[in-house]
This record gives structure tokens, C-alpha cells and sequence, in this order.
């Protein structure tokens, strides 16, 4: 029996759509697990009790759910949502396999910005002294991000050009970040050092739903340019070619990456490896189709991160290691297992 191009396209959409919700399903059974962790004994069972009825939990058991480990169990999937999106959009839009949405120098100003606010403490009128610290990572992220669209204009959507701006940017901030603390005192030091680590336990629900507010504003602007996206990845002279301002499309690109970026490092710091990795896993599991590899880079984003969430507090009993040390170490062998069990064309 022939198979038709259509039946064989069809086919192959199909089992990519299983794909996500296995993915989706994947993602759920991690925010089980992520929830259940610590030590303070609550099952599955309890847990998704007292989600769906507070009361039916003890006032203790309640606090600890509601308060500490629901926040930190859902910062986890909006960042590592935001950062897989912001992965995808930034190697379509820069046609670089090892760009990330810290490419663009977004972390490495998040990063001075938190260092500044560590070492000289600044007073900001109307901003709590809790809130410094994230605003001002946040301003530097957003800063950067508009000098990034600056030079995307001044450079009529070069490439090239944006990616030696971005890695100049980089280093700048990483030298500034450098000289912040070759005089700071060494608890400061010890203080930046922890924060570009990466760690969720400083989030609470108002980080939350800023960062998911953030994600929900962007995702429909990318899901609207998915055919667009998916035609540029044959060439910028093929997308050209179809009547696409290529240089305009960068611009309102590395607006959204920008945002992104900005509000997922601010809060939980530098985690930087999710972005890279995430879109490529995606990829590898459902190929070039941006309507299914956009969603499915943001759900490789958050599943990610919740399982190094997880196992930050599952691997040793009574310490939460810093979870910006274990996404690499969750990510990448899942990544060299696809890769090696990928078969290569004749």
C-alpha cells in the first residue's frame, strides 16, 4: 500500500502531539514530586488534599505547603518556561545553535546590577529593602535588553553584529561584576556568589505570578509568528525572498527575549543552562515545526528545572543545594542520550 506525502505528514504531526503530552503528563508527575520533597512528610496524596481543600490540613502542614514549598515548586516551572521560550525564539532568530537567551548579555547585567545592590546597598525611595536587590537585576536585565534593540536598529537586524554586541556586553558586565567585588567585603562576595548560582528558595508568590504575568504577555506574540519562525530557519535570503522584514522581525524578537530573561533571572538568579538546552531537547524530540516547538521548548524549560528543583532537596536529607548546580547536571546527560540515540541519515 502507498502512503501518501499527506498521510506520512499527518502521521508524523500526530506522534509529535503525543510527544507534548507526554511531555505535559512528565511535567505534572515532577510538580508531584518537587511539592512531596523535604522533610516534612507530606505525601502526594496529602498534598493534593490540601491544594484542593486547605483545611483538610494541619495548620503546620498548611504553612508549609501554601507558603514555602508551593511558590517554590511553581517558580520553577514559570522560569524554566520562560527561559525554554526565550531559548527557542533567541537560535531561530540569530541562526546559532549556541545561543541563549545570555547571549544577548541579559544574565551578565542581572547579575551586575544584583552586585551592586549587594555591595552598596543602595536606598531606593518607595522600594522595600527586601525588593532592592530584584529591582535593581531587573533594571540592569531590561537596561541591557535596550541597548540590545538599539544596536538591532543602528544595525538593521545584522546578525552578526548583535551577537559580537551581546558577547562584548557580557564580558563588560562580567568585569564590571568582577571589579564590584575585588572591593567588597567577603560576606558580599559570598552573597553575589550565591545569587548567580541560582537558587528558588527567594521567590514567593508575588515573584510568581509577576514571572508567570510576564510569560502569559509574550507567549501569544510568539505563537502568532510560529510560521514565520519556522520559515526562517530556511535562510534569512529564503524568508526575504517570501516578503518577510527580517530585521523588523529581530527587533520585536529580541524584545520579547529580552523580557523574558529579564523577569527569570531576577528573582532566582543566573540560570542560564535552560535556555540552551531546553530548545534542543525540544527540538530533537519534535523537529522544526515551530507550532509544536515552541510550546514544547517551554515545557522542556520547566520540566527541567523542576526535576533539578526536586532534586536539590531530595539528593541530601535537611540541605537545598542551589539549584543552578544541578540543571546542568539533570540537562545534559538527558541531552547526550538523545543525541546518541538519534540515527543519522544514510
Amino acid at each position: 500500500m502507498v502512503i501518501s506525502l499527506n498521510q506520512r505528514f499527518g502521521a508524523i504531526h500526530r506522534r509529535r502531539k503525543i510527544i507534548v503530552l507526554a511531555m505535559t503528563l512528565a511535567l505534572l508527575i515532577s510538580l508531584c514530586l518537587d511539592l512531596s520533597a523535604g522533610p516534612a512528610g507530606l505525601a502526594i496524596g496529602d498534598i493534593l488534599n490540601g491544594i484542593l481543600d486547605p483545611q483538610s490540613l494541619e495548620l503546620r502542614h498548611r504553612i508549609i505547603l501554601w507558603e514555602v514549598r508551593l511558590p517554590d515548586a511553581l517558580i520553577a516551572l514559570v522560569v524554566g518556561a520562560a527561559l525554554g521560550l526565550a531559548g527557542i525564539e533567541t537560535q531561530t532568530i540569530l541562526d546559532n545553535p549556541l545561543a541563549s537567551p545570555f547571549t544577548l548579555g541579559v544574565s551578565s547585567a542581572a547579575v551586575l546590577g544584583a552586585s551592586l545592590a549587594i555591595v552598596v546597598v543602595p536606598v531606593v525611595p518607595f522600594v522595600p529593602e527586601t525588593a532592592v536587590l530584584p529591582a535593581m537585576a531587573l533594571l540592569f536585565a531590561l537596561g541591557s535588553g535596550g541597548l540590545i534593540l538599539l544596536i538591532v536598529r543602528w544595525a538593521r537586524g545584522v546578525r552578526e553584529t548583535v551577537v559580537l554586541f551581546g558577547i562584548a556586553l557580557v564580558f563588560l558586565c562580567n568585569a564590571l561584576t568582577a571589579g564590584l567585588q575585588y572591593v567588597a567585603s567577603a560576606e558580599a562576595i559570598q552573597q553575589i556568589v550565591f545569587w548567580t548560582i541560582g537558587n528558588l528558595t527567594r521567590a514567593g508568590w508575588t515573584e510568581v505570578w509577576l514571572v508567570f504575568a510576564c510569560f502569559i504577555l509574550v507567549l501569544p506574540f510568539s505563537l502568532r509568528q510560529v510560521w514565520i519562525m519556522t520559515l526562517l530557519r530556511g535562510g534569512e535570503a529564503h524568508a526575504r525572498s517570501m516578503g518577510i522584514n527580517v530585521a523588523r522581525l529581530r527587533m520585536w524578537v529580541v524584545l520579547r527575549i529580552s523580557l523574558l530573561a529579564a523577569f527569570a533571572v531576577c528573582f532566582v538568579g543566573a540560570i542560564g543552562f535552560i535556555g540552551l538546552v531546553g530548545p534542543h531537547i525540544a527540538r530533537l524530540l519534535l523537529g522544526e515545526d515551530h507550532r509544536l516547538l515552541v510550546p514544547g521548548s517551554a515545557l522542556c524549560g520547566a520540566l527541567i528545572l523542576s526535576l533539578a528543583s526536586f532534586l536539590s532537596k531530595a539528593l541530601i536529607p535537611g540541605v537545598i543545594i542551589p539549584v543552578g548546580i544541578l540543571t546542568a547536571v539533570v540537562g545534559v546527560p538527558v541531552f547526550i542520550g538523545l543525541l546518541a540515540g538519534r540515527r543519522r541519515p544514510a
